[in-house]
């Protein structure tokens, strides 16, 4: 690793945690990156956890206190990194990368954090028409900065369609790209792809997101893990690379005909310029 290298800071999902994409942040971390990831608030603050006959104001008050948490965690986290850690970093490379909440979370921090220099957003959440059931999110984008930003997507997700990530990109005021994986659920972007969507299909959801399980098409009829690693881990890759290193390498790689160089590899994946 080179001295004073980029930090990566990853942001899980609603239903993750710190280790739910282990095998991208060591790829990142075998290509010289220090990555950096915790347990949100709502997984270790008892205040935060779902309590049984909790009434309908109960649960939107964990809730809002939930989604507030979620930017001071990172900048948390970032703070400590940098600081008490004892890490020799580089605080002018910093990236932040995320998973729906995850995703939502580092767009959200990006807007009062002014220490974020790329970001990587996969399947965030934050559109203006959540599905059922999705956590509301909202996104202002007041950057007042170029952070050039990398939109991560899937086909077939059922949680958060590619329509919905396609809004967020076009409102995002920087440099950015958009990719979508097809054949492809929302739980394509972690490590065990496969384990992970068959058993939110097995599962009983309450509420609004009742349908959610029902909706999903079998992992047999998508694509598997190892495409949606090489899909997710090439592209995060290229972008960090590109944005916070400078490679030419990596800025020719995704600038060039990236769907025909992952359709070599097995990967169908589609393009969505900027406006």
């Amino acid at each position: 690793m080179e001295s004073n290298g980029p930090l990566i800071v990853y942001s899980h999902s609603s239903g993750g945690n710190r280790c739910s994409a282990s095998l991208l942040a060591t790829h990142l971390a075998s290509w010289g990156y220090v990555v950096g990831a915790m347990d949100h608030s709502e997984l270790v603050a008892p205040e935060l956890a779902r309590c049984d006959g909790e009434t309908t104001a109960e649960r939107d008050a964990r809730i809002a206190a939930m989604i507030a948490s979620r930017v001071p965690d990172l900048r948390f986290l970032l703070d400590h990194l940098l600081g008490d850690a004892g890490l020799a970093l580089d605080p002018q490379r910093i990236g932040l990368l995320g998973h729906s909440f995850g995703g939502w979370t580092v767009l959200a921090t990006t807007e009062v954090e002014p220490r974020v220099r790329a970001v990587v957003a996969m399947a965030p959440g934050g559109n203006s028409n959540p599905k059922p059931g999705i956590l509301p999110l909202k996104l202002g984008f007041a950057w007042g900065r170029d952070v050039p930003t990398l939109y991560l997507a899937a086909e077939d997700d059922t949680m958060i369609p590619p329509a919905g990530v396609a809004e967020l990109f076009d409102r995002t005021p920087s440099a950015k790209r958009m990719f979508t994986l097809r054949r492809a659920d929302h739980q394509h972007f972690v490590d065990d792809v496969e384990g992970e969507h068959e058993a939110i299909r097995a599962m009983s959801f309450p509420g609004d997101a009742a349908w959610i399980p029902g909706a999903m098409r079998p992992m047999a009829e998508l694509a598997s893990g190892e495409q949606a690693h090489l899909f997710v881990h090439g592209l995060t890759l290229g972008h960090l690379d590109a944005t916070l290193r400078g490679l030419d390498a990596a800025e020719r790689f995704l600038a060039g005909d990236v769907q025909a160089e992952l359709a070599r590899r097995g990967v169908e994946i589609t393009y969505r310029p900027a406006a």
